[in-house]
């Protein structure tokens, strides 16, 4: 009996699934690039970044495969992963302020990876303070691998590159440019 129960042990040590971590977010001169065009020589408003809720709440990691989960780098959920990656934009830029009444919240609408075909998902409904709201998607295509562990540690270094294009979209679009700059 002790001998078969140390050899489950010893397998499902031995066998146990793997997690992947994503990357910390490093922010994209490009973001900051498109951010500092938008306010640069215009009057605009310091802006806040409110809550991001999600359709999936509280998912911090996906399963891939039958090997593990992906999770973010802190455990953090998805969504709470983006807003912190737009504050961090938006600091850089000088055009964060905590304490600003103009306000951006967000909605992590879907969120999924395809680690066979090398493809993350994502889509993100952006809402100002004046009720004005928009959505952003990105499909981020990435090399896969049929190799398991590969396949899988590939999808979570992707992550980080697919949630820089995704706020990529939500800084170039039309409405995000429009709201940012003051009006008289």
């Amino acid at each position: 009996m002790k001998r078969g129960i140390l050899t489950v042990f010893s397998m499902f040590f031995l066998f146990g699934c793997s997690t992947y971590s994503g990357q910390r977010y490093a922010m994209s001169v490009d973001n900051i690039e498109i951010i500092k065009s938008t306010i640069q020589s215009q009057p605009y408003h310091h802006v806040a970044v409110g809550d991001f809720t999600s359709s999936k709440p509280s998912v911090n990691n996906i399963m891939c495969r039958a090997v593990g989960p992906i999770k973010t780098p802190d455990g953090e959920t998805f969504e709470a992963y983006i807003r912190d990656a737009l504050i961090d934009e938006l600091k850089m830029s000088d055009a964060y302020s905590a304490s600003s009444s103009v306000v951006i919240k967000g909605n992590l609408d879907d969120i999924n990876f395809d680690s066979m075909n090398g493809l993350w998902t994502l889509k993100l409904t952006i809402s100002f303070s004046n009720g004005s709201a928009f959505t952003v998607s990105e499909s981020y295509a990435f090399t896969p691998s049929w190799y398991g562990e590969t396949g899988c540690n590939q999808t979570a270094q992707a992550f980080m590159p697919a949630v820089q294009n995704l706020i990529s979209k939500v800084v170039s679009h039309s409405s995000f440019k429009t709201w940012i700059i003051a009006k008289s």
